[in-house]
Parts: structure tokens; sequence; C-alpha cells
């Protein structure tokens, strides 16, 4: 079981030195990415399946008691996490199998994605705020590396905007947890959570928490500090920037919510400042995407109205709203990194990402048309779809807590989402090409990128019409997020306490 535990870790770890090992042998290379990102996946699915029947699974480095032991702790969300992030992870390499000419194609490339999926798994899995921070360390300097892959004065300007603003947060994620140590003692998840509810904490650790808790907004992309996430975001390579989208904010909301929960599980001050956040970042974010004329500039600004859902429904703190927020963390990741999949395939077949300079591509190649209208339509809220859901428990949870002015928000961004998608099928669907056709050529070698995009459509749709499964486990997973005595005695377990 302890193997299990640490597999998310281990696998992605050994996958990096095997393909570094065969970065000189293209295919033997391909081979052991392919195989450890479908590890990966199925390890997360095993979880999931251990989680569903209510154990959180936790273990302590060298079986020494918290907090002398590295805490590793997987429970619903945490596990939920871990496979959707094995599925992107799969679907990413499999996608960067289509041939093309961008320089980013090189050795380094699976070796600093695997790089880039074991801080994201640590992150999802540590029990240990200070390995949070290391965790957060591992992903930045993968995901650094990935964004500047193939070189160019535009990635390289994307680069520093975001190296800076993520290296500000991360100095701020380092200074909390130096004062929460200070403060408590300990920076074991659970003891603090412990002695933040017993109320033996002095109010320098709230103030670190707070500073924490900013720190993992700008990692999340919220309103004010998102501006570097469509800064940066639409210039990498195609497989690097769907990686992106779906998991790079997405580990910043579940420390928003894993700390929020733990720490201050009880609505105050914190959850009414995340609300008024939540809205802002939905409305900035949706019509900051009205504004754009490049297809991944547009889902980029999606990426930040999205989140603030996932914000909303931690804000209203819940059952159901907690629920909300979990399903719509899975929703999620997969319709936007399916978006940006299929972004990078339009601009492929007409020569542009600028909308002007797109069209054409429903006579051209109908079969694009239909996997992009699955996750855009899932992503405005049209049922049957996971977006539609995914909403709707959001808005409910919004009328039953009367924060109206939220549901409200909520509506509106749906509405104008829809605008949005509508706007990238007109002009890079239904008009003709400026060019007056599109070069049969441009689709050559695009096979493995069909392959990726039509399974995670089909997720989408499987997502929608199964949804009650999907809404049962987000259920069972806000009622350990919102009692986390569970998880406290799990860990205080583990260690042999």
């Amino acid at each position: 079981m302890n193997a299990l535990i640490i597999a998310p870790i281990l696998i992605p770890l050994a996958t990096l030195v095997l393909t570094l090992l065969a970065r000189r042998h293209g295919r033997l290379a391909t081979f052991f990415s392919l195989a450890g990102a479908a590890a990966l996946a199925a390890v997360g699915l095993a979880l999931v399946v251990f989680a569903a029947e209510g154990r959180i699974l936790a273990s302590q480095a060298g079986s020494w008691a918290a907090p002398y032991g590295i805490s590793v702790v997987i429970d619903r969300l945490s596990a939920a996490m871990v496979a959707i992030t094995g599925i992107i992870g799969l679907a990413t390499v499999v996608f960067a199998l289509a041939r093309d000419d961008d320089p980013a194609r090189s050795r380094g490339f699976h070796p600093l994605v695997h790089g880039l999926l074991v801080g994201v798994c640590g992150a999802f899995i540590t029990g240990d705020v200070f390995n949070l921070y290391v965790w957060f360390e591992v992903l930045l300097v993968g995901s650094f590396a990935l964004l500047v892959l193939g070189g160019g004065k535009r990635r390289l300007s994307g680069t520093v905007v975001y190296v800076v603003l993520n290296l500000v947060a991360t100095m701020m994620f380092l200074l909390a947890a130096g004062m929460l140590y200070g403060a408590s003692g300990s920076l074991n998840m659970a003891l603090l959570a412990q002695a933040f509810a017993a109320g033996e904490v002095p109010a320098t650790a709230n103030a670190a928490i707070v500073l924490m808790l900013t720190a993992f907004s700008i990692k999340a992309a919220l309103f004010p500090v998102f501006g570097w996430l469509p800064a940066s975001y639409h210039v990498a390579w195609t497989p690097i920037s769907a990686l992106f989208a779906g998991l790079l904010t997405k580990v910043g909301v579940y420390a928003l919510i894993r700390i929020v929960t733990l720490f201050w599980p009880d609505a105050g001050i914190a959850h009414d400042v995340l609300l008024w956040v939540a809205c802002a970042t939905m409305l900035i974010g949706v019509l900051g995407a009205a504004a754009q004329v490049e297809v991944r500039r547009i889902l980029s600004f999606h990426i930040v109205s999205q989140v603030g859902y996932m914000i909303l429904g931690l804000a209203l703190a819940t059952p159901l709203a907690l629920a909300g927020a979990v399903f719509y963390l899975i929703h999620h990741i997969v319709v936007k990194a399916n978006l940006f999949f299929i972004g990078g395939i339009a601009a492929r077949l007409t020569g542009s990402e600028r909308l002007a300079a797109m069209g054409g591509l429903y006579a051209h190649a109908p079969w694009l048309a239909i996997l992009f209208a699955i996750p855009a339509l899932s992503l405005a809220g049209i049922p049957p779809l996971s977006g539609f859901w995914a909403k709707f428990v959001l808005v409910k949870a919004s009328l039953d807590a009367s924060a109206w002015i939220a549901a409200a928000v909520a509506l509106v961004t749906g509405i104008f989402t829809l605008l949005s998608m509508s706007k990238i099928w007109n002009e890079a669907f239904l008009k003709p090409h400026p060019a007056g056709g599109i070069s049969a050529r441009s689709a050559a070698g695009l096979r493995p990128a069909l392959w990726a995009v039509s399974a995670l459509a089909a997720m989408t749709v499987a997502i929608g019409l199964g949804a009650g499964p999907v809404m049962d486990y987000a259920v069972a997973a806000a009622d350990q997020l919102a009692a986390p005595q569970a998880y406290i005695q799990a860990v205080v377990a583990a260690g042999g306490r």
C-alpha cells in the first residue's frame, strides 16, 4: 500500500530518468514516455477506486511520526487529481507524436514533461506545507524550461512574464511557510489543522495563511493577479500549452481548497473575500476573452474566468458548493486541455492563430468541427455535457446560500463564454478561408493528435452523460473536505501515534 501511495511521484520520476538516458534514441524515449504516462494514469485510477471506498491513504517517510516524517496523503480529491493528471499527461505525449516543424520538438521535451508531472503529483499528495513549496518549485522549473523550449523572441517574452510573477508568488509562499513554522512549530497540515481548530496558534499564524493564500491566488490566476497567464500560455508549443492550460492553475486552486478547508473551514471574512474575488475573476476573464483576436489568447482568458467558478464553490463553503468545485476541477482540466489541442490543430491547418486569417475548417475538416464543438459547448455549460452539470451545481449552491449576485455572475459568464466560442466557430470554421483554401498537406501526420483530441472529447461526453456517479464521487470528496477529522486521524495514525 505504501508503494501505491508514493507511486504518483516515483513513476514520473523514473520516466524522467529513462527518457533522459534515451534522449538520443527518439523512438525509445517516446516509448518510455508513453509507458510512464500510461502507468501514472493507471495508478491514478487505482487510487480513485481505493478512495471511492472512503479510505484515506497516508504514509510517513521512514515511519517517523508527524511532524518529523514527511506526510503523503491521498483522499478522494487528491486521488482524482492524480488520475486526471495522468490522463492529461498521456494525451499530451500522444498529441506530441503528430509531425510538425516546431523547434520545441526536441530531445528535452519528454524528460521535462515528466519532470513537470513529478511536481504536479507531489503537490497533490503532500501533507506538509514545506513540501508543498518544494513540489511547486519542481513543477515551476519544469514549466519554465518547457515554456521557452524551441526558443524565439515571442516565447522568450512570454516566459519572462510567467517567470517573474511566479517567482514573486513562490517567494511569498516561502515567507509564509517560515512565518507559519515560527508561529506554530510545525508545517504538517494535519497537526496544523488541529492547532487551528483548538485556537492554539497566534495571530501571526493567521497572517501567514493570508500571505500563503495570496501566493496561491497568483498561481491560480485569480483577479487581480491573472495577467501573466494570457501573456504566456499562448506562446508555447501546442502540446505544452495544452498541458499548462489543463493542469498548472489547478494546482493553485487545489492548494487553496486544501489550505482553506483544513485551516479555516468555517465561513468568515476570508470566504467573503474569496466570493468577491471569484465573481471578479469570472467577469474580467470572460470580458478579456471577448476582446481577443487569437484563438489561444481567447482560450487563455477563459482559463481565468473558469477558475473563478472553482473558487466560487470554495467561497460558499457549503457541501454542495464544494462538490461543485470538485466536479468543476475534473471537468475543466479535460475540456481546457482539449480546446488548446484543437486550437493548435486549427492554427496548423489554416496557417494562423488570428481569427481574421483563419477559415474554411468546417468544409475542409468537418471532423475537427465536431471535436471542437464538444468541449466548446461544454465550456459554455450546454446540456448534457459535463460543463452544464458543473455550472448547474454551483449556481444552485449560490442560490441556496442566497448569494444572488454570484449566481447572476456565473450565469452571465456562461452566456459570454458561449459568445466567445461562437466567435471562434464563425471565424475559424464557418467563413471561407481568406486565402481561398486549405492545403491538404497541412493535415499530414495529424493522426496521433486526433487520437488524443477524440479521447478527451469522449471523456467530456462520458462525464456529462454519466454525471451521476461523478457527482456522487464529488459529493463524497466534498464531505471529506468539509469534515477533515478523518484526514487528520489518517495522518496521525500513519506516524504511529
